[in-house]
């Protein structure tokens, strides 16, 4: 029986594969060109690395629509289901954008120093050019998903999809602003804040390239639907991450939202249980704060159940979203697809 470690590195395995492409592929969609420093300030994340994702999400999509052994077909003139030809990595690196263009505007936002290792792009340039890299991201990433070449009417629709992602994006984080001033937020709303904030751009990237290869509404609908579930999911074991693993491992400190008051469903399950949470640290400087007050914290989130409830949450709706890959042929991309879901609520740092 294959182990849960040997899954992982297989997946891991995967999205390598399909990293390294779109690596070599952002350079030739977003080339650095003068202004120089504005160029170079765009694509500083993405060269700093990233796991790919949301692109992976994408291609192996196109994969299993396609039903073809994975990584058989050169994704620049990949089939559709009626027999044409499109740019599917230009579909992938356009979602990479969108996602760069938020790491870009939310370290402003929080006052980030790091991202990937590597200073903020604000604290590597200035504030002035990080704004305006982020929002040149932002409309490359619409001429780029142009580059994909599908046929009119099917790159209108995808058009239209990247759009009301981005702006859902923005609505979702300006949701997550207003609740770390309130006290009284529920489940429901922790769940649409993430829906908008970090899920639609998964759901993007599982409903593109079945837009764009002409499959049926039924089966756009529901990969859009897989894509939400699992980001969702995705966001909540972030917030699991964010309290167990390791400051060094992070890469930033340990229990670092819960001393920022950011809300998460673990912090508003406790509340209803009764837990002061607002009293659980008694700073709310994140370098201030000590190891063995997050110790006591989560010891007190671990006695409320709120953790588990939170990891439970994550499982129910990684399993939700697996099952609505149904609409795709059964093959090698479908599993792979299958196991990311698994993969994004069992990941460590």
């Amino acid at each position: 029986m294959t182990t849960p470690e040997a899954r992982e590195q297989a997946v891991l395995e995967a999205v390598r594969k399909r990293r390294e492409l779109v690596n070599d592929a952002i350079p030739e969609e977003l080339p650095v060109k003068r202004p120089e420093r504005l160029y170079e300030a765009s694509r500083y994340l993405l060269d700093a690395g990233g796991k790919r994702l949301r692109p992976t999400v994408l291609l192996a999509t196109a994969e299993a629509l396609a039903d073809l052994e994975p990584l058989s077909q050169d994704y620049r003139t990949f089939p559709t289901l009626d027999g044409d030809r499109f740019d599917a990595m230009a579909a992938a690196v356009s979602v990479e954008v969108i996602q760069s263009f938020t790491l870009i505007h939310d370290d402003i936002m929080d006052d980030d120093d790091l991202r990937r290792g590597v200073p903020a792009v604000h604290e590597e340039y200035d504030l002035e050019t990080a704004i305006l890299a982020g929002d040149t991201l932002y409309s490359k990433a619409f001429e780029i998903m142009l580059d994909a070449d599908a046929e009119p009417d099917r790159a209108v629709e995808a058009l239209d999809v990247l759009a009301n992602t981005c702006t859902r994006i923005c609505e979702g984080q300006a949701l997550d602003v207003d609740f770390e001033s309130r006290e009284g937020v529920t489940p429901e709303e922790y769940l649409e804040m993430v829906e908008q904030k970090t899920a639609v751009l998964y759901a993007a990237s599982a409903c593109l390239p079945a837009i764009l290869m002409g499959a049926e509404e039924g089966t756009i609908d529901a990969l859009y639907g897989y894509g939400l579930d699992v980001g969702r999911a995705f966001q909540i074991h972030d917030d699991v991450l964010d309290l167990t693993v390791p400051s060094e491992k992070l890469g930033k400190q340990r229990g670092s939202d819960l001393v920022e008051n950011k809300q998460t469903l673990i912090t508003v399950h406790a509340r209803k249980q009764g837990v002061d949470v607002e009293g659980l640290v008694d700073t709310d400087d994140v370098e201030a704060v000590t190891e063995a007050e997050i110790d006591d914290a989560v010891a007190t989130l671990e006695d409320a159940g709120s953790i588990g409830y939170a990891a439970e949450r994550a499982r129910e709706l990684a399993d939700r979203g697996k099952a609505r890959l149904e609409v795709l042929p059964e093959n090698e991309a479908h599993d792979l697809l299958a196991e990311l879901a698994d993969y994004l609520i069992e990941r460590g740092y």
